[in-house]
């Protein structure tokens, strides 16, 4: 059908990262990704799922009766439906965001949508993936997401930060300290340290849920 999408999952639960952390989001979890991070969280993402219509995606939205819709994945800019779902949830009203891997042409995403996209660290095993021409696409509603893994990946982070001039660019540049890699207080101290003007940020799901699914 040509106008349906994978659906791994959609739930209302607290969005763990970004700038909206906290807030009580609806998430709509695309199936399929072309990237494996070493360090991926949603690898259930990645096959199965059920096709549902956008109609039908519209409709379990809004009977959670959210203000903060998050798009995720997998990578939902696999599928090309993604693009007139997030332009039919920002003309509902909601107060949208898309998660992307940072792999894929983020240009004919809507505007109105704050795009979180990952560069991707060489301890991700998938940086070769990058598409930097997506930085010259960004705005101040926008996001650009690191997940470190060492201390050789702040590095490299924090010249990717200088070397495209991020902090004009985006609204947000976010620092996040991969789960099992490195320490938190580690990334926060490296911050501090340089007194770089990152986001630093757990991701709040793994705490409070250990990274259920749905959750």
């Amino acid at each position: 059908m040509s106008d349906t999408l994978r659906i791994t999952e959609i739930f209302h639960s607290l969005q763990g990262e970004t700038r909206t952390a906290g807030l009580p989001t609806v998430f709509v979890r695309l199936t399929g990704c072309p990237l494996r991070c070493q360090y991926c969280d949603s690898a259930y993402a990645f096959s199965g799922g059920t096709l549902f219509t956008l109609d039908s995606i519209m409709e379990q939205v809004a009977s959670m009766r959210p203000r903060y819709v998050c798009v995720t994945g997998g990578e939902p800019l696999a599928q090309p439906n993604a693009i007139p779902l997030l332009k039919r949830l920002c003309d509902a009203g909601y107060e949208v965001s898309l998660e992307t891997s940072g792999a894929l042409d983020i240009g004919a995403t809507d505007t109105r949508v704050s795009r979180v996209v990952d560069l991707k660290t060489p301890g991700s095993r998938e940086s070769h993936r990058n598409l930097y021409d997506n930085i010259r696409l960004l705005t101040p509603n926008d996001q650009v997401k690191f997940v470190i893994c060492s201390r050789q990946d702040y590095d490299w982070a924090v010249s990717k930060v200088i070397e495209y001039n991020l902090f004009e660019r985006a609204g947000e540049v976010l620092f996040s300290p991969s789960h099992h890699d490195v320490k938190a207080s580690d990334l926060a101290d490296w911050i501090v340290a340089d007194n770089l003007p990152v986001r630093f940020q757990l991701q709040l799901h793994k705490l409070l849920w250990n990274d259920e699914p749905g959750r």
